[in-house]
């Protein structure tokens, strides 16, 4: 999606990540007539299909909670090396590729650390997944994951036969992933996580920013392969998170120019509230606004040309931007008019 003149909103499509939930009692999720309890799903051709949820997932915390994490499901179902439950994972994995590609991704994000506390089972996923989904895109992967060695596994694996890959991601606690980077000639998201924690507030998020991007620059990455990820947390938490992340994608647009990427996991702002979507596309405008050109979201639900030409006028807008830039604290008037139907 172009921004104006040459540039492009790159768009990371998150949807391939063992963490992403649906609801049980949403509208995804039901019982067929043989009691098997399913996620409900169009395939590549748009029939309907159905992906059983297992025994062993029933038994999970997640799941007794009322979240069910339909890509761990898909991804074991699919390695299970059992027939018909092996082809509908398979099938649901390529649905969600394909919907992603089609909605404009530019990369697909692809992350396993929760499909095992293992490491060995979390390598052996990665190198599964990068083979079974790159021969059906026509675009690059992002190999994400917080464990080093699966890093490692997934950029052995990939072919880049459809581009550069990215590499997700570097921060202060683990420079080696820039080793990593530079090694299989990668871009690569940097964080603006510190040592030893998350940041917290603008001017951590900018200093924790300089010292990476400068430990990538001298590595010779070029400024042009990194994408900074700010950190967005959610704004139920504190008031001030939208600003802290705000504010740091605009220092930092100001300080590196216009050749490097600033992108983020957007969706993350809106954890805890209802009407998610909206949240989500008011922060992503604000944050094209203050100097991002990427971003780490479901091009599926979140569609940028709607986002970029979403009507700022508009009562729902207004709610959301005022909460998002700290004017509504604990989100009081937005709850307030969720509950009013205003929304």
């Amino acid at each position: 999606m172009k921004l104006g003149g040459d540039s492009k909103f790159i768009i990371i499509g998150e949807n391939i990540h063992t963490t992403r939930v649906v609801l049980r009692k949403g509208k995804l999720v039901s019982e067929r007539p043989n009691g098997d309890e399913v996620v409900r799903y169009l395939d590549r051709n748009k029939k309907r299909r159905y992906l059983v949820i297992p025994e062993k997932i029933k038994q999970t915390q997640d799941y007794r909670n009322g979240r069910v994490k339909h890509i761990t499901i898909a991804i074991q179902s699919a390695m299970s090396g059992q027939e018909s439950e092996a082809n509908e994972g398979m099938e649901y994995l390529y649905s969600l590729a394909q919907r992603q590609i089609s909605a404009g991704a530019d990369f697909l994000d692809l992350n396993v650390d929760e499909i095992s506390l293992k490491s060995d089972k979390q390598k052996e996923a990665m190198q599964w997944i990068v083979q079974t989904i790159q021969p059906i895109s026509s675009i690059p992967l992002s190999i994400d994951s917080s464990n080093i060695d699966t890093l490692r596994i997934g950029l052995e694996t990939c072919s880049n036969h459809q581009g550069r890959v990215l590499l997700n991601s570097a921060s202060l606690e683990r420079l080696e992933a820039l080793d990593l980077a530079k090694q299989y000639d990668t871009q690569v998201i940097v964080t603006t996580a510190g040592e030893s924690g998350m940041p917290q507030n603008t001017e951590e998020r900018v200093a924790n920013a300089s010292q990476i991007i400068e430990a990538a620059l001298a590595r010779e990455v070029a400024i042009k392969d990194i994408f900074i990820d700010p950190l967005v947390f959610p704004i139920s938490v504190n008031a001030e998170f939208g600003n802290h992340c705000l504010d740091a994608i605009r220092l930092l647009r100001q300080r590196y120019g216009p050749e490097i990427h600033i992108t983020g996991g957007f969706s993350n702002v809106s954890f805890g509230l209802p009407c998610r979507r909206l949240v989500n596309d008011v922060f992503i405008s604000l944050a094209v606004d203050a100097g991002a050109n990427s971003g780490i979201i479901d091009p599926t639900t979140s569609k940028i040309q709607s986002v970029l030409n979403i009507d700022r006028g508009a009562k729902p807008y207004q709610l959301a931007e005022k909460m998002l830039l700290g004017g509504d604290l604990y989100c009081k008037n937005f709850l307030r008019a969720y509950r009013k139907k205003e929304l």
